[in-house]
């Protein structure tokens, strides 16, 4: 296989001799013949063979003179060259040498003999050319693997079994400051200065600790590398001894990175899941791991744990006045306030909105929960000035203590936003400590839940009715509508107990439309007995939050298959204000069906007329709280006389509420209200009982 690549020239001008010397070389090579000299130069130049043999005596040009033209060139200077000699021609053997020839074959010419000296030179010049290659291509690999080296992100420093560098690529030299020559044969530890992140203390370089242990090592965690001009690189990676062909260790090579950004990065990313965007303060996340360190913390200390809620008062409405760039610079004035307020081992936390808590460690030790809450409540009352008019803000502030109140982290939390809630039904702008009653009333609000969730799911919501008596056809033809709800002993819950409940958690929807539903079968029932009998209604003020509410009245009526004119719906002073826009739209979509409205508790809200004559009423209802009195304080009579003077003047029906007497009910009579109701007529009773007493007699005796 070899010599089938292989190529001979043969160049002599004897005929005889050149056929003596093809059959000897056509067995190991391709033999190419030349018999004038003077062609010999571009004959070799052309077929680049690897061995020549060579006639010295020719005509026009010699031997020696073709054997010069080669050497002379730098295309055919390597080929080897065999002159053919005769056994007394010393001095041209001589002359050969001298120009380059490697070998002789004598005349007469042995076959054999030239044959061995031909395969010989064709296989040394075989074996260099193998060798040629093996070294072109370990130079190819050495510099692709030092382009490599030099191009990869990491460094790279190979250490002899001294320690000593013997190889680093630029990367390296970059992070150490040290160049190549400079680097190369001095001790691994000056060149790379290692050090703790966090004590500064010199470490030991893994390649040299890689030596020692004859196995792959990794950096040391929390790792710094000093340059020589004192940059300082957060590093990390590993080192591996090097072993020889014989098992034997010859140096070691470390690899490493530079991740200061991913580290820098890291510490950025934990911040921000850990701390509120705004405030920069803790959220809600941290808070927890804190206070959770802190009741650990406690068996051993002995103390007490505070958590502080703290709520901005009336907060939703300044950021939905004003905009939230305002709200969220109110929120950080107040961090910043609050900060100033706590000592340096109290942490506050930004947990919700508006929500701020304040974990108090060690109560007892100087200050006091109650103390501090104080001071917070100091700090909320200071005008925070916003385009140069001051607002003037408040705290609702709970606080839940461990071990007196809570078990763990989850409670105190909990605990803590029930006594905020507290100080908000307290008025605001106070603090209040969870307690037993506060822990009582908490879980009673927690069955109650349970028990309106059911009721609605069930559809067991009981619905009673109060009559509305018509003072001039001395007749009961309408009814106000009204919840009920009953415990697990067939007690009654009154509406005061669930209804604010209902509107916290949402319900108020559900509870409103069964109630609605209800109230519409029970007008088609009675027109199924040939009654026109009209129900009112109550509407919360979050139903009237729900911008589909005329859509949804407007079906139940529908399936119910009644006349809209037979539903009145009741809206209290602080409904209509809540979204003026919205409920405006609201009432007149309601009543283009044909429903009336009736402004209920009139007088008790803060609503000026020329608001309420904005909007479509129909009704207006006196608050009984004006109506009991007017037969004992003159103030009183006078209110509900103006009352139904403007109601009169404005033309709308008018309903007294709560006629307890018969001064009451002859009172009201004579300034001419429309509609009463209350005790002294009939007190609320179960719907399924009202056909008897008044869908078949309705006039009052």
């Amino acid at each position: 296989m070899e010599n089938e690549t292989q190529k001979v020239v043969i160049i002599d001008d004897e005929p005889t001799t050149l056929l003596l010397l093809e059959s000897a070389i056509e067995p190991l090579a391709e033999v190419v013949a030349v018999t004038r000299s003077l062609d010999a130069f571009s004959v070799i130049k052309a077929q680049q063979p690897d061995l020549v043999i060579l006639d010295i005596s020719m005509p026009e040009l010699s031997g020696f003179d073709v054997c010069k033209q080669l050497k002379s060139s730098s295309e055919t200077s390597a080929i080897p060259v065999i002159f053919i000699t005769s056994h007394s021609d010393s001095d041209n053997e001589h002359i050969a040498l001298s120009l380059g020839a490697i070998d002789f074959i004598s005349k007469p010419i042995d076959i054999e003999l030239c044959r061995m000296r031909a395969r010989n030179h064709l296989t040394i010049q075989h074996q260099k050319s193998m060798l040629a290659r093996v070294n072109f291509e370990l130079e190819a690999e050495k510099k692709h693997l030092a382009i490599t080296l030099n191009s990869i992100a990491d460094g790279v420093i190979s250490i002899n079994a001294a320690g000593e560098v013997t190889f680093i690529n630029p990367v390296a030299q970059r992070l150490t400051g040290f160049n190549e020559a400079e680097a190369i044969g001095t001790p691994i530890d000056e060149v790379m200065n290692l050090r703790d992140a966090s004590t500064n203390a010199r470490l030991l370089n893994p390649a040299l600790y890689a030596l020692e242990v004859m196995r792959p090592v990794a950096m040391s965690f929390n790792a710094t590398l000093v340059s020589k001009h004192n940059q300082v690189f957060r590093v990390e990676d590993s080192a591996s001894p090097i072993l020889d062909e014989n098992g034997r260790l010859s140096g070691a090579v470390m690899v490493f990175q530079d991740v200061s950004e991913a580290i820098e990065m890291a510490v950025k990313m934990t911040h921000l899941t850990n701390h509120d965007q705004l405030t920069g303060l803790p959220n809600r996340v941290l808070l927890h791991d804190r206070l959770v360190n802190a009741i650990s913390g406690s068996f051993s200390n002995k103390q007490s744990i505070a958590l502080l809620l703290i709520d901005i008062d009336n907060f939703k409405y300044l950021n939905d006045s004003l905009g939230h760039q305002v709200g969220d610079y109110v929120i950080a004035t107040t961090a910043k306030r609050l900060t100033s307020v706590l000592g340096t081992n109290a942490t506050l936390a930004r947990v919700g909105g508006d929500e701020f808590a304040c974990l108090l460690p060690d109560i007892g030790s100087g200050y006091s929960a109650d103390s501090i809450a104080m001071a917070c409540l100091r700090a909320g009352r200071e005008p925070i000035e916003i385009d140069g008019t001051p607002h003037q803000l408040s705290f609702s502030i709970g606080i839940s203590l461990y071990p007196q109140d809570a078990v763990n982290a989850e409670e105190m939390m909990r605990h803590a936003d029930s006594a905020m809630y507290r100080s908000k039904s307290k008025g605001k702008d106070t603090f209040s400590f969870f307690s037993k009653d506060l822990q009582h009333a908490m879980h009673h609000r927690v069955e109650m839940e349970i028990k309106l969730r059911q009721a609605i799911e069930n559809n067991t919501l009981a619905i009673y009715l109060q009559p509305k008596y018509d003072f001039e056809k001395r007749m009961v033809m309408s009814a106000e509508s009204l919840v009920r709800l009953f415990d697990e002993n067939g007690k009654v819950i009154g509406p005061d107990e669930f209804i604010p409940l209902a509107e916290e958690t949402g319900l108020i929807h559900q509870l409103g439309k069964q109630v609605l539903q209800k109230s519409c079968e029970f007008v088609a029932q009675c027109n199924k007995q040939g009654q026109t009998f009209k129900i009112a209604v109550n509407v919360a003020a979050k139903q009237l939050s729900n911008p589909g509410f005329a859509y949804e009245v407007e079906d139940i009526i529908k399936e119910a298959g009644i006349d809209a004119s037979s539903i009145e719906l009741e809206v209290t002073e602080s409904a209509l204000m809540h979204d003026f826009e919205q409920t405006r739209d609201i009432l007149y979509a309601l009543t283009d069906l044909g429903v009336t409205i009736a402004l209920d508790d009139f007088g008790t809200g803060y609503s000026s007329l020329s608001y309420l004559r904005q909007f479509p009423l129909n009704v207006l209802k006196i608050d009984r709280s004006f109506v009991i009195d007017m037969d004992k304080e003159q103030q009183a009579h006078d209110i509900v006389t103006a009352i139904v003077n403007m109601a009169l003047s404005l033309e709308l029906s008018i309903v007294a509420e709560g006629i307890e007497t018969q001064a009451h009910f002859s009172a009201l009579k004579d300034l001419g209200c429309h509609l009463g109701q209350g005790y002294f007529m009939c007190r609320p009773i179960m719907m399924s009982d009202f056909f008897t007493k008044f869908i078949s007699d309705t006039e009052v005796a």
